[in-house]
């Protein structure tokens, strides 16, 4: 085991690179590799609050919790299906249909997550900022970027509420994307509601989709944000715990230490009970520490006992790092399940301060324009999806394995 002096999780990232988390005790995994545990949906509410300080009294001091940290990521990982991780192969990356709107653009992009296998979004960018004593545009300083997952709402990214959080935070300074889950809207390859192995698709997914950001020539890989709801509340946590590329992040509506989301893609898989660990969402969003961490939650959902139970739980953590003020939570005790405008404003204030975007930009909403499907979508007759897609089950599974032995892109 590390000592206390060991360089932690977070700090052994290089500040200038775009790789990601890597350390998975492979070896040890496969000598235990047993039958898969059943997948949790939900506990009763008592039980979380026991489980929750049976887990607390597992470590006493960070580096002890920092061996129990590596422990999850690693059962969560090969629980997902993702030990090894794919290989990086080429994103060949598609951006098209460009529009220009008030101190923002969004153009359609999708990328290859592993061969064969497509994400499909939309990147919003902020216009170039023109000072008024200079006729002429100046180049921005590197942007923020912030990765905007969906929920199980059936307009996914399209909806309006999405266009709006990602136009504002565009306007803000951010590069902002936004993009399916695997099975919904435009991601037809797999059955989002059949497939257990959506959720394997959709960490990578999303592991890609930094990969993207990262790549685009103006943005600081040392900025990068994610923020979802209910479901994309889900890949939001996920995606924090498991790569430490995600310098802050703010899950809406979903970290429950009882809940642990009832489809295929947040709970479908053993991610919180297997042979070697047990472990719930409220934990999993403690995995993030000591990054910045927004909760934002309600009191007319699964959310509603975050001021008084799992707020407590991560913000423990965070306090083992010494850094309890970097966990927050935003709670609205007379609303429910929703990314509404009530909730995207503290959002905003929290990415502000954290990845340094201009808060005064985020104060009205009516300047971004809700856009028809029709122009955001990323296959049309002009733009349609590449011959080579796998499709179905047997297919996108082969074709994910085989991605284990693909070339790393240099």
């Amino acid at each position: 085991m590390r000592s206390p002096r060991s360089r932690s999780f977070l700090n052994r990232r290089r500040a200038d690179s775009c790789t990601p988390w890597r350390r998975c005790a492979l070896g040890l995994v496969a000598a235990c590799a047993v039958a898969p545990v059943a997948a949790q949906v939900q506990i009763p509410e008592a039980q979380a609050v026991e489980d929750l300080a049976a887990f607390a009294a597992t470590y006493h001091d960070r580096a002890g919790w920092e061996r129990r940290a590596a422990l999850l990521r690693t059962e969560i990982l090969q629980a997902a299906g993702l030990v090894p991780l794919p290989r990086r192969t080429a994103l060949r990356v598609v951006r098209h249909s460009k529009v220009r709107r008030d101190g923002y653009s969004v153009e359609n992009v999708w990328f290859e997550a592993f061969p064969g296998f497509f994400v499909s979004g939309n990147l919003y960018l902020p216009a170039p900022q023109r000072p008024a004593s200079d006729p002429e545009p100046k180049a921005p300083r590197r942007l923020a970027g912030i990765l905007c997952p969906h929920g199980h709402w059936a307009e996914g990214r399209f909806r309006p509420d999405m266009q709006k959080r990602c136009g504002v935070l565009a306007r803000m300074g951010a590069a902002v994307f936004t993009y399916d889950m695997a099975g919904w809207q435009e991601s037809t390859q797999v059955d989002h509601r059949k497939d257990k192995a959506v959720l394997t698709y959709q960490v990578w997914s999303s592991m890609r989709a930094i990969d993207f950001l990262c790549s685009i020539e103006t943005v600081d890989p040392r900025r990068i944000g994610v923020t979802g709801a209910s479901g994309g509340g889900t890949q939001t946590f996920l995606l924090a715990a498991l790569d430490d590329r995600v310098a802050a992040s703010a899950p809406v509506v979903m970290v429950s230490a009882h809940f642990f989301g009832g489809c295929n893609c947040e709970s479908g898989l053993p991610i919180h009970r297997g042979p070697r660990h047990r472990t719930n969402n409220a934990e999993i969003a403690a995995l993030a520490a000591p990054r910045p961490q927004l909760l934002v939650s309600c009191g007319k959902d699964w959310t509603k006992n975050v001021p008084r139970v799992e707020l407590g739980y991560v913000r423990g953590v965070y306090r083992l790092f010494g850094k309890a003020e970097l966990i927050e939570n935003a709670h609205f005790a007379a609303e429910g399940h929703d990314y509404g405008a009530s909730k995207r404003k503290p959002v905003y204030a929290f990415f502000a301060a954290r990845l340094g975007l201009r808060a005064a930009t985020a104060e009205d909403e009516s300047r971004v324009e809700v856009l028809p499907h029709a122009s955001l979508r990323c296959f049309d007759a002009q733009h349609p999806r590449p011959t080579h897609a796998v499709v179905g089950r047997e297919r996108v599974a082969a074709a994910f394995a085989a991605s284990r032995r693909a070339k790393v892109v240099r």
